[in-house]
């Protein structure tokens, strides 16, 4: 479903709570990002490390294949592992990247036409591959599927920001108050990550 930030934002604007963060935030827009494949594989590569050493590896993966924009399924399973070992890929992650390349070929995946999906749909999918948790299904549906209504309830972010700005603690409370952000708590939640990263909370 097509949608624009201008519609959220009008939208969050009727919570009398939440405009603060509307006026502390400046605009920002948020896109998609393909191939899938790869933004998933990215995903894979930047768990449990800093920012810096995850482009760092996901580029010397990419280097590893020069004749390709970005590295396909069939790519990525033809790569040993001593090479991926190489661009600094550690065991635990070749096994994730190597499940997730056959669930995009053997497994179909490549040929799932995502938009037909619903959100908990996608989310069941990727998280029956190995490796990749809800909350990296979610992350993926925000910021790569590009849907409006996800709400990542057990991202750090989002619970300290729905505790000191809302008021509420518990996964609960937070679902319940986070309902009159319907259907755009995508954006309600990029929002409280940008309002906590500029120190405004």
């Amino acid at each position: 479903m097509r949608w624009t930030m201008e519609e959220a934002r009008a939208a969050l604007r009727r919570d009398k709570e939440f405009r603060p963060l509307l006026k502390a935030v400046k605009p920002f827009e948020i896109k998609s990002h393909r191939p899938y494949f790869w933004v998933l594989c990215c995903s894979i590569l930047s768990q449990q490390v800093s920012g810096a050493s995850a482009r760092a590896v996901i580029n010397k993966v990419r280097a590893l294949h020069p004749d390709l924009r970005f590295p396909t399924p069939e790519a990525i399973l033809a790569t040993s592992e001593k090479k991926l070992l190489g661009a600094g890929v550690s065991r635990q992650k070749r096994r994730y990247l190597y499940a997730l390349s056959e669930a995009f070929t053997d497994g179909g995946l490549g040929q799932v036409r995502w938009a037909r999906l619903s959100d908990e749909e996608i989310i069941g999918r990727l998280t029956a591959i190995v490796g990749i948790g809800r909350w990296t299904a979610e992350m993926f549906l925000m910021f790569s599927a590009r849907r409006r209504d996800v709400f990542p309830v057990d991202d750090l972010g989002i619970r300290k920001g729905m505790e000191r700005f809302f008021r509420k603690s518990d996964a609960g409370t937070m679902v319940e108050r986070a309902e009159v952000w319907r259907p755009y708590r995508t954006v309600a939640s990029v929002y409280i990550w940008r309002y906590l990263t500029a120190g405004g909370i």
